[in-house]
């Protein structure tokens, strides 16, 4: 069955940086648009980027441009979210998404969070 598993969350103090990774399994991971979303305490889940197939078009959350980039590796059936020039807004627990056949799957989630 699909699988996706996050890692890399972590405290960090403003300013900092963290990378995330999602280990995804139980499908064609080189055939499906893979993204990274997030929910704060009290607020609604939000996209935060989204990167193709191909890896050739990827998106972002307003919020996050120029700061965060999403990237995949085939190879590892694997895809990261570098995150830079963290905010204490950006704090949230970050999930890994995956639409496979009109199905909607997440993995656990990873708690970021941005404090000093």
């Amino acid at each position: 069955q699909v699988q996706l598993v996050e890692s890399g969350g972590d405290l960090v103090q403003p300013g900092g940086s963290l990378r995330l990774s999602c280990a995804a399994s139980g499908f064609n991971f080189r055939s499906y648009t893979m993204s990274w979303s997030r929910q704060a305490p009290g607020m609604e889940r939000e996209l935060v980027a989204q990167i193709s197939a191909s890896g050739l078009v990827v998106k972002y959350a307003d919020s996050v441009k120029g700061r965060f980039a999403i990237s995949r590796v085939a190879a590892e059936n694997t895809v990261y979210l570098q995150m830079n020039s963290l905010k204490p807004e950006d704090t949230a627990v970050y999930f890994c998404n995956a639409r496979v056949l009109g199905n909607d799957y997440w993995g656990q989630g990873t708690q970021v969070t941005v404090s000093s």
